[in-house]
């Protein structure tokens, strides 16, 4: 998988302001405002800045916390994670493997299979919604 590597005014211009803010400048969006942390919709989460496929539907659950989580990544390349320490805590955050955009962070409370919570942004993200029969 290739690197994405684009200026600032380049992911500005391409961009929301909402989505430039947590995906290149490491934001967060308010809990219980995203689109996507009640969906409930089958499809595949893509990078919102670089469209690479990050989670499906199938790993995502209601972690009661107001963002979307998952137990796990479409594949171990999909993501990439690097230690936290802003805000005075020690978080692992979870970035894009092909551009680097900031999605998140992942937590070890999670549901087995993996007991991880993939706790991301939906303005990192873009939902491509496949129908129920697709799914099965």
């Amino acid at each position: 998988m290739s690197k994405v590597e684009k200026s600032d005014s380049e992911w500005q211009s391409e961009l929301t302001p909402e989505a430039y803010e947590v995906a290149r400048c490491g934001g967060t969006e308010r809990a219980f405002t995203g689109r996507y942390w009640d969906t409930k919709t089958p499809g595949t989460y893509h990078c919102v800045c670089c469209d690479t496929p990050l989670f499906d539907s199938a790993t995502k659950y209601d972690s009661g916390t107001g963002w979307p989580s998952f137990w796990a990544p479409v594949s171990a390349d999909a993501v990439a994670e690097k230690e936290d320490r802003s805000l005075f805590m020690r978080r692992t955050e979870v970035i894009c493997a092909r551009c680097d955009a900031h999605l998140g962070h992942v937590f070890p409370d999670g549901p087995e299979p993996t007991g991880l919570r993939y706790c991301m942004n939906s303005a990192a993200l873009r939902l491509e919604e496949r129908s129920e029969e697709r799914s099965a």
